[in-house]
């Protein structure tokens, strides 16, 4: 898979760690729980041993992505010749932040048609 630009990623985070997420779904930048620990996934900077959590549409598609108003979520449209499905990305942020769940949170949605999906889950 080659690199992508870093204008193709999105953000999300919880104020503790923080996933760069592709528009084509594939979390390829996270160090969890924290951003001082270790890289769970690494795709960004080593794209053959660094690891990714991918999801999308099994066949060809075209992506877009952008944030929902107002917030850190992130919404990914994957539109195929069958159906458009919807990946959205969050880091829930907890109001005491001594008690952040430190979770990433992918949801996916068949918003028309139908879309068979793939999951890919390669930490490093």
């Amino acid at each position: 898979m080659p690199y992508r630009r870093i204008s193709e990623y999105g953000v999300i985070g919880d104020m503790h760690s923080a996933a760069m997420v592709s528009r084509d779904g594939s979390i390829d930048w996270l160090c969890f729980p924290r951003f001082d620990s270790p890289s769970v996934f690494a795709a960004l900077l080593d794209d053959a041993n660094g690891g990714y959590f991918r999801i999308r549409p099994a066949g060809r598609f075209q992506p877009d992505h952008s944030y929902l108003p107002d917030s850190n979520v992130l919404a990914a449209s994957f539109r195929t010749d069958s159906g458009v499905a919807t990946l959205t990305d969050f880091m829930p942020v907890a109001e005491d932040m001594t008690h952040c769940a430190h979770e990433v949170v992918r949801l996916v949605r068949c918003q028309s048609g139908s879309v068979e999906m793939e999951l890919e889950f390669q930490p490093r």
